[in-house]
């Protein structure tokens, strides 16, 4: 604990001790503030231009994008019948689902509209946001670092378009099945609302968007000393169980589904273990020290 206490205070001084990239001077705490809501500033009419332009292409975003999986004509459950009949695996091939979506509030579709489109929006404009946050956090760095965080922003674009096609074509498409056919009794229908189907869908999309810049977290974390390589192997064993247990839910029962869902997750967390032993700080010497002679 007083090690990783240690880190934080070091990153801390290191970062109020940054220079104005524009004049070289050393910023004072004001100068700090000042830059941070120049960057939200930018990042929110980023957000805004994206949200406008996604909500006048609602139409579009609805109909060809959020509603395509409620149906069995999705690619994707085309795709998996496919592969389930070439490997011989019939349980890919999908139970027959057509959602019956409907609007319970007078206001709902219009809402709706409004956050789906400020939810794309957001999506559109991550690149953006991302390079604002790199452009406040590199001046503390040092050029070295510098050049590695110049990387990080393509990398983490990448990395959260990667997980939101991942959750669109397979997470979206098995969670929707598994949830839209269940039933407790076969005398109860599933009548769907608007707000509980774009609810479901966003959330899944954004959330593992997210979770796939595990890599990225790990290697902040790992770098101020609050994570290591050896804390996530011990938990290793942990993480490769919730996420089988969140493969069986939402998959079909057979192992290739969950495989499907399981691997790239579970190599995310591999990938941070690399990560974490790559760039973890180096051992203090004194520590080891006084480690030996106990």
């Amino acid at each position: 604990m007083p090690h990783i206490l240690y880190q934080l205070a070091a990153l801390l001084k290191k970062k109020t001790k940054k220079q104005d990239v524009d004049t070289g001077k050393e910023m004072s705490f004001w100068d700090h503030l000042t830059e941070l809501r120049k960057r939200l500033f930018r990042m929110i009419i980023a957000w805004f231009i994206m949200t406008i332009v996604a909500f006048m292409n609602s139409r579009f975003i609805f109909d060809k994008i959020l509603l395509a999986p409620k149906d069995s004509s999705f690619i994707t459950y085309k795709w998996l019948c496919q592969l389930g009949k070439l490997i011989h695996v019939d349980t890919l091939c999908l139970q027959p689902m057509s959602l019956s979506i409907i609007n319970l509030n007078l206001s709902g579709q219009f809402m709706t509209d409004m956050t789906v489109s400020m939810f794309a929006g957001l999506i559109l404009g991550s690149p953006f946001i991302i390079f604002q946050l790199w452009q406040f956090v590199m001046p503390a760095l040092y050029v070295k670092e510098r050049r590695y965080a110049r990387r990080a922003v393509f990398v983490m674009s990448f990395l959260f378009l990667i997980g939101v096609l991942f959750s669109y074509y397979f997470m979206v498409p098995w969670t929707l099945n598994f949830l839209g056919t269940y039933q407790v009794s076969a005398l109860v229908v599933n009548q769907i609302s608007l707000s509980s189907y774009i609810s479901t869908v966003t959330s899944t999309i954004l959330g593992v968007g997210v979770v796939f810049e595990l890599p990225v977290v790990v290697y902040v974390l790992a770098k101020i000393g609050i994570i290591t390589a050896d804390f996530l192997k011990k938990n290793r064993k942990y993480s490769f169980v919730i996420i089988l247990i969140v493969a069986a839910i939402i998959t079909p029962p057979d192992v290739f589904s969950q495989m499907i869902v399981t691997i790239p997750l579970y190599s995310l967390y591999e990938i941070s273990i690399l990560v974490a032993k790559r760039v973890g700080p180096a051992p203090d010497p004194d520590l080891e020290a006084e480690d030996a002679d106990a």
